[in-house]
């Protein structure tokens, strides 16, 4: 058994896509699209930069998305024949949906764009914060969260996989647990670069305005299974799928029980879908587990001879 991923923020870069356009009609097709539906030239900003600008929560979401489904679009499969299941962290859970035919692709657009804009705007630049903990599984994670808060919001964010948990909430809450990881069992706390405290309370503010938007959306039945970040479990049923949606803004992304209980249920392969962040994850939850990562058109092209 197969499943596609789909890598969520952190893997933008300037040039994304601009060598898979030029190769592929398909891609060529997502991109314009996507700038469509925004009314913004946004694969110029995938291409050419600034650095900054692309990495903007509002930019970096739709364009990764983008990417992903550029990536899938040029493999030319279809998804019910080589997969079991698709699942995607964070953002890319939208990405996954999208494949799977439960969104359309200039919804899709719209919506991250909307989530981009909604989780920066939940809290001012400078009051909230995140940081990864090395070498803590995540019941030391939330000790460490218990600890650090003191009467502000720390909450593990996401479960990567047994070796790697994300903090998010208050500033002072984050600076704290970078500070005391090490003495309570972590190999290390690194702060991460981003603008907002992901996945925590802090987001409600968020999720109120993806609940909103969703309201509007047609979700459909996915052609497969999605495993969903916040229950770690296979959905299908387009009404679970919409309040997931809402859940996740502010829910621990539960991508190591994910992976887990995917190779549990008989996948042995897992295909990264523009990216080549979660393929390192999932050896480390499965070690017996195959990763494939499509970025490329060579990439793509030995994809599409293995699973023909």
């Amino acid at each position: 058994m197969r499943a596609f991923i789909f890598p969520g923020q952190g893997s933008q870069s300037v040039g994304m896509g601009a060598a898979l356009a030029q190769a592929s009609r398909a891609a060529r097709d997502v991109f314009d699209e996507v700038d469509e539906a925004l009314g913004q030239h946004l694969f110029r900003l995938m291409r050419e930069g600034p650095d900054e600008e692309l990495k903007l929560t509002e930019n970096a979401q739709p364009a990764i998305m983008a990417n992903s489904i550029a990536v899938f679009r040029t493999s030319g499969v279809e998804l019910a024949s080589v997969a079991s299941f698709v699942a995607g962290h964070s953002l890319g859970e939208y990405s996954a949906l999208c494949a799977a035919g439960s969104f359309d692709l200039s919804n899709t657009a719209k919506l991250l764009k909307l989530r981009g804009k909604a989780m920066q705007a939940a809290v001012p630049v400078g009051e909230g914060a995140m940081c990864a903990l090395l070498g803590a599984d995540l019941a030391m994670a939330r000790r460490i969260a218990e600890a650090a808060a003191q009467g502000e919001v720390c909450a593990v964010a996401n479960d990567n996989d047994p070796s790697q948990v994300v903090l998010s909430g208050a500033k002072g809450a984050i600076d704290r647990a970078v500070e005391m990881a090490k003495d309570m069992g972590a190999k290390r706390a690194v702060p991460l670069p981003v603008s907002a405290p992901f996945h925590c309370r802090l987001m409600q503010p968020a999720a109120e305005a993806m609940r909103d938007a969703l309201s509007y959306v047609v979700v459909e039945e996915p052609a497969v299974p999605v495993f969903a970040n916040v229950t770690a479990a296979p959905e299908s049923d387009p009404d679970t799928i919409r309040s997931l949606l809402v859940e996740q803004v502010t829910g621990m992304v539960r991508w190591r029980e994910s992976v887990a209980n995917m190779f549990d249920a008989g996948v042995h392969e897992f295909v990264e879908v523009g990216g080549k962040v979660l393929g390192p994850m999932v050896k480390r939850i499965a070690p017996d587990a195959k990763v494939v990562s499509a970025v490329t058109i060579e990439d793509i092209e030995a994809l599409a001879k293995e699973i023909a």
